[in-house]
């Protein structure tokens, strides 16, 4: 069989187009396949698909295919333009390689299932590649994919804010909390930030949100109620998010604390501020006499630990009444603790207080967001640590 058979059989070749001839590069080991179509070839137009007769041809293009063995296998071609009364003169369609792509459809495939398996930067030096065009391959496929992608009720979401530079630059993010996958992403945490996803959707998805998790920020507030049927009943403020306000809290008496103990020489509290983020149930064995004794000092600091540790069973009641109930005693002791930093956080949830509880309805979190988030973080330093190693 002649080289020029075997080529047309492997790339699945249909008329009008054929392997016109092949060159083998012996010093290079590249194979060099350049392609042709028949005289009287007639194509659509990729914009109408009508079918038109040839109008010119583009100078010749190359396109990377998959490696025979070690040697490199590149496809060269003239693509033919058509020129379509509707939509000007076009290039068609080919079908060994998407629009604007320098790779075959066959190499693609080849590079997506390398770069599920490796980073981009292995997946590169696997396939023989740079680093950018690695990357490119794969947000070829991403968007691909996002076009591909069928339009659905998500009854779960979460929404949250990611930095993404300096100076208090954020995205951002919407994701589907049930499948962990994220759905959309936007510039910066304003309300059109998130006005831009709602107004994707159609009236039939937005009534399928039965809630959506989020942190107390306004504009996201909001933008989902402004567009989310009933919203005031599915909007969860994230029970992370609130927490995180607490130990900041505890943060900040703590450190209050310590500077008045150090001006009196007491050195109690030094290298204890990690200690008190840890729950009860989840303290390191390591540490647990040291604060036990910490606890037992009646510190300020160990109060505010205490009200903390109270206010995650508010989480843990099934019916709204009870966890109201919970809420009203701890709220007591939390205004009246002398604590400013505590009392300050207790009365923020205060005036969020009806979207707290509609967790006892819904059950939800942005846990799911917070590990996407951890992802995106890894391939930010990723994409950093390769820009300042090829400087």
């Amino acid at each position: 069989m002649r080289d020029v058979d075997v080529f047309s059989k492997l790339l699945c070749l249909e008329r009008p187009w054929f392997v016109e001839r092949v060159i083998l590069d012996s010093e290079d080991e590249t194979v060099h396949v350049f392609l042709h179509h028949r005289s009287n070839a007639r194509f659509r137009c990729p914009m109408c698909d009508a079918v038109l007769p040839l109008h010119d041809h583009t100078p010749f293009r190359k396109w990377r295919h998959l490696d025979h063995g070690s040697w490199k296998t590149w496809l060269f071609a003239r693509i033919p333009r058509v020129s379509c009364m509707f939509h000007g003169v076009r290039q068609v369609r080919l079908p060994w390689a998407l629009p604007n792509s320098r790779f075959t459809l066959g190499f693609e495939k080849h590079a997506i299932d390398t770069l599920l398996e490796a980073d981009v930067s292995g997946a590169s030096r696997l396939l023989r590649m740079t680093w950018h065009e690695a990357w490119g391959v794969m947000e070829r496929a991403v968007a691909r994919g996002l076009k591909a992608k069928r339009r659905r009720v998500i009854p779960y979401l979460g929404v949250d804010e990611k930095s993404i530079a300096k100076r208090h630059r954020y995205m951002t993010l919407v994701c589907d909390l049930n499948r962990g996958t994220v759905e959309f992403i936007a510039f910066d945490r304003k309300k059109s930030s998130l006005d831009a996803f709602y107004e994707s959707l159609s009236s039939k998805q937005l009534e399928g949100i039965r809630a959506v998790a989020m942190d107390m920020w306004e504009p996201f507030i909001s933008s989902t109620s402004q567009h989310v049927p009933d919203a005031a009943s599915k909007i969860v403020f994230d029970r992370f998010h609130i927490m995180k306000h607490m130990l900041e809290a505890i943060d900040a008496v703590r450190k209050s604390e310590h500077r008045r103990l150090l001006e009196e020489g007491d050195d109690t509290l030094k290298r204890t501020k990690f200690l008190w983020f840890f729950s009860e149930e989840n303290f390191p064995e390591e540490h647990a006499d040291r604060f036990s004794r910490l606890k037992s000092l009646h510190l300020k600091t160990g109060r505010a630990w205490a009200i903390k540790e109270s206010l995650r069973d508010l989480w843990n009641y099934q019916r709204k009444g009870w966890a109201l109930r919970h809420w009203k005693a701890w709220y007591r002791w939390a205004t009246r603790s002398a604590l400013k930093p505590v009392i300050k956080v207790a009365r923020m949830i205060k005036s969020h207080l009806d979207n707290v509880l509609t967790y006892c309805d819904h059950r939800i979190t942005n846990a799911t967001v917070e590990g996407l988030n951890s992802k995106i973080q890894t391939i930010k330093k990723t994409r950093t640590a390769f820009a300042i190693a090829t400087t």
